[in-house]
């Protein structure tokens, strides 16, 4: 595939390394305003580092964009005379609805939201996916590339908002959870190091297990829970410290918080 990513920040960087290391390109275009920030990249094969984005379109098929909020009308306004029929177009780039880019590009151009996560640099993003009408003929384009990339889902472009929330937001969630259990593991007799690796190693493990068997998480608590044991008597003391409450009110605020700032775009 003939990818170019437009504005190679932390995410278009995290981007282009998955790419990359899973053989997923062609070609491959980054640019940046200033390249020394991506200059990691180069030396791979087939990957060009550029300031120009007018060269990056055309010659590439797929357009991630990947520019911060406020440049991306007037990136998609540059862009624009350079879109022809071959071009699809993914944008990566929170709360720019795909409305507003169809009125600066076109209805007819095959437009693509996505929302990926951090985790995509190794691999293991959960991206969501959505697209206008013309889209839905290229979204298995996009399917295919964020699949290589870990796993994707398509979702109406309504949810977008919440899935930045829950696997965006939600990899800084599961980092906090991760580095809590590897102070309690410290706590608990372990050195740093290998606290960390134990936290992990078992967080992998238990969101594999529920990718593998498809079972409710609650029904494999119950296959470590034994009455009067530790693994229940720990459980109910996070509850009533409210572990669970804690998150799903930390996850509203960050909701909440996201939909004020698109309001404030409006």
């Amino acid at each position: 595939m003939k990818i170019a990513i437009i504005g190679t920040g932390n995410l278009g960087k995290s981007i282009a390394k998955g790419l990359i290391t899973n053989s997923a390109i062609t070609t491959l275009y980054l640019t940046k305003r200033n390249t020394e920030s991506i200059l990691e990249f180069e030396g791979y094969k087939n990957v060009t580092l550029t300031t120009d984005n007018a060269l990056a379109v055309q010659n590439s098929d797929i357009l991630i964009l990947a520019v911060q909020p406020s440049h991306l009308e007037n990136v998609l306004k540059e862009l624009s005379p350079l879109i022809t029929e071959k071009h699809v177009v993914i944008s990566t780039v929170t709360g720019f609805l795909i409305p507003k880019i169809e009125a600066i590009i076109g209805t007819e151009q095959f437009i693509i939201r996505a929302m990926p996560n951090t985790a995509i640099a190794v691999g293991k993003s959960m991206t969501c996916i959505c697209s206008n009408v013309q889209g839905t003929k290229r979204i298995k384009i996009a399917e295919a590339i964020f699949n290589r990339l870990g796993h994707s889902m398509i979702i109406p472009e309504s949810q977008m908002q919440a899935a930045t929330v829950v696997c965006a937001s939600g990899i800084a969630f599961w980092m906090r959870l991760i580095r809590a259990t590897t102070q309690a593991a410290i706590q608990l007799g372990f050195d740093a190091k290998e606290a960390q690796e134990l936290a992990m190693y078992t967080s992998e493990g238990a969101a594999n297990l529920l990718i593998a068997t498809g079972h409710h998480p609650e029904e494999e608590i119950d296959r470590v829970t034994t009455p009067k044991g530790c693994t229940i008597e720990g459980l109910n003391e996070m509850e009533h410290k409210g572990l669970s409450s804690s998150l799903i009110q930390g996850m509203v605020a960050s909701y909440n918080k996201i939909s004020n700032i698109r309001e404030e775009q409006l």
